[in-house]
């Protein structure tokens, strides 16, 4: 545990490198550039989002961009699985990088949900 990054903004970093990875992986069929597609977009702008949130007008705007970030997580979730699962690809890194991303859901699912109880105190 003493190993594991808890920089969030690094961590998506590093999630953002891991897809862009994950993507070169994919083959260049009619599925394979369907998912790199959607794959590069969605698994890119949670780094993205994240930076937008850390300047954020207002609290309110920061959930937002945060729930924004929280969907695309989810989206790129869902898009390794079905990657992993059909498979287009065997990789060791992309069953990591999917456990990455589970653990990024869970840390903005709980970001957005302090935020907004603390919009609430005041």
């Amino acid at each position: 545990m003493k190993n594991q990054i808890f920089d969030l903004q690094r961590r998506l970093i590093n999630f953002a490198i891991s897809i862009m990875e994950i993507v070169e992986l994919l083959p260049k069929t009619y599925t394979g550039t369907h998912f790199k597609k959607q794959l590069v977009r969605s698994g890119t702008a949670p780094a993205l989002l994240y930076g937008e949130a850390q300047a954020a007008e207002s609290r309110k705007d920061f959930v937002h961009k945060m729930k924004i970030g929280l969907k695309e997580l989810r989206e790129s979730y869902i898009t390794l699985t079905i990657i992993l699962e059909k498979p287009l690809i065997k990789n060791q890194k992309a069953i990591g990088t999917l456990n990455e991303c589970d653990e990024l859901i869970s840390i903005f699912f709980t970001s957005i949900t302090t935020a907004k109880q603390n919009m609430k105190k005041r």
